[in-house]
């Protein structure tokens, strides 16, 4: 669909803070095309302009940075009659993310997990005075409350990028992390995240073409296993996930479509450890059994070097591929790494209130923050639910903080903040194929709880996630596209 494809464009180049900015595309709404052409033109014949401060008889500003779990379920749950709400983003949308393998192979279409932020956040698109900016945050002059940001544009027919500036009364910075390659030589170049739906199409892309390729006469048998040859690097929930999804494609696709190569596509999962470390030692014996069946290889090993088509061990073993896909984790991005600010294991540092102490009027949520050693807390995992729940907090906080007439760049020093946030984990959920998953319901890893696998873990994955969508209109997408797959199987020939 043509309104989709423009809502992902944006992002298919953005996988880091230090791309070029050459290489992507605006999404234009009429707001944001009025401010920057404005911005475009003032800055060219005077200075650097952008959102000025706030005054006393205007609503506060709160300016948020990215637009993952954490920065979209703040916005969502913000009051806008209190505030104006400002986000910045190189990503027009929120990807949610747990849905987000099953897209690769056809279970899902990509705008099942895309969720514009126009409608999550309304205000940004009908409000005069709040806006969402498609552009990267550079640095943040923390005494002036002000934001420095660059805008992400793409192509010979767009405008070269610029920069502006946004002041801010409040900031909150989700601008979450960014994959890990743990300087491996080559990941960059060769390998495919899975993280945004760029990923997830490239993924497909890649999949379709290899299966079509290695059909063509001339093709020796060789190049047919390794063109089939699907490597996944990472024993995570994404890495099972999508080497499940994968393998169940495999099996009740690829051995009905395209019979001719049914016998050289196969899949390897590669980990250092165990798969799924953080679930209940039963359930991991339960996910590699059911893996193993599935026609999953599983190998323990570490990457040493990647290149255009194989990897090689630490135990010098090469393993060819004709797709790659890695999902290691996440770790600190440039950005974050650039702020000159007290840091918790490479994060942003923040208290008990979610708040970065060391500046006035700042907080950060997500990927990207943990809490200070002084707080004596730990820092929290990087998981969708984690971020969900403090977007949340901060959004009532921020609230009630408005209502008390602290929404103003330096006037909530007084104000009673309440209870401090608390992180109650939910439990763990992850498929593994075949209509089977793991649900491990308690609290840590230590401690005991309710522990499932198998067909009934599959139906309350599938529930929960269900339940857990945007928008009435994505809930439809997935409840639609679960049914045809089962009944009509997967599609991946439409791109």
């Amino acid at each position: 669909m043509p309104w989709f494809k423009n809502l992902i464009k944006i992002s298919k180049t953005i996988t880091n803070q230090s791309s070029s900015y050459k290489s992507i595309t605006p999404l234009a709404s009429p707001l944001l095309t009025q401010f920057l052409q404005f911005t475009k033109h003032y800055s060219t014949n005077h200075h650097v302009v952008g959102l000025e401060a706030t005054k006393s008889d205007q609503k506060p500003r709160i300016v948020v940075l990215g637009s993952g779990w954490a920065g979209c379920r703040l916005m969502k749950d913000i009051d806008t009659n209190i505030y104006d709400v400002v986000c910045v983003s190189p990503r027009n949308h929120m990807v949610f993310t747990p849905l987000l393998a099953s897209t690769c192979v056809g279970t899902l279409e990509f705008r099942s997990v895309a969720e514009p932020i126009g409608r999550i956040q309304p205000a940004v698109s009908t409000q005069p005075t709040s806006y969402f900016f498609l552009a990267n945050c550079n640095a943040i002059d923390f005494d002036n409350h002000m934001i420095q940001c660059q805008t992400v544009t793409e192509g010979v027919e767009t405008l070269e990028p610029w920069n502006f500036n946004v002041s801010y009364d409040k900031l909150v910075i989700a601008s979450g992390a960014h994959a890990l390659t743990f300087g491996i030589k080559g990941v960059n170049e060769h390998a495919t995240f899975l993280r945004e739906v760029h990923h997830a199409q490239e993924i497909r892309r890649k999949l379709l073409l290899n299966l079509m390729l290695s059909d063509v006469p001339g093709v020796s048998e060789e190049e047919k296993r390794r063109l089939l040859h699907c490597v996944v690097v990472g024993g995570g929930p994404t890495g099972v996930e999508f080497s499940g999804e994968l393998s169940d494609f495999i099996l009740k696709d690829v051995h009905q479509r395209y019979a001719h190569v049914k016998d050289y596509i196969h899949v390897t999962l590669i980990e250092a450890n165990e798969i799924l470390s953080s679930f209940d030692d039963r359930l991991r014996v339960y996910a590699t059994k059911q893996l193993t069946k599935s026609g999953v290889r599983l190998v323990r090993g570490l990457v040493q070097d990647v290149q255009p088509e194989k990897i090689i061990l630490s135990d010098g073993t090469n393993v060819p591929y004709g797709l790659l896909v890695w999902s290691t984790g996440v770790g600190p991005s440039p950005f974050v790494n650039s702020l000159d600010i007290p840091k918790a294991k490479g994060r942003i540092g923040i208290d008990e209130w979610l708040r970065v102490p060391s500046v006035q009027d700042v907080y950060s949520i997500g990927d990207c923050s943990g809490f200070l050693e002084s707080t004596g807390r730990q820092v929290l995992p990087a998981l969708a639910q984690v971020a969900e729940r403090q977007g949340k907090y901060l959004a009532s906080l921020l609230n009630k903080v408005g209502k008390e007439g602290g929404g103003h760049a330096n006037c909530a020093q007084n104000i009673n903040l309440g209870d401090p946030f608390v992180y109650k984990h939910l439990g763990s959920m992850a498929t593994i194929g075949r209509y089977k998953a793991l649900v491990d319901l308690r609290e840590s890893k230590e401690a005991k709880g309710v522990s499932l696998a198998g067909f009934t873990s599959f139906f309350v994955w599938r529930s929960a996630y269900l339940t857990r969508v945007v928008s009435k209109r994505n809930k439809f997408y997935v409840l639609i596209n679960w049914l045809t797959t089962l009944v009509f199987g997967r599609d991946i020939s439409r791109i």
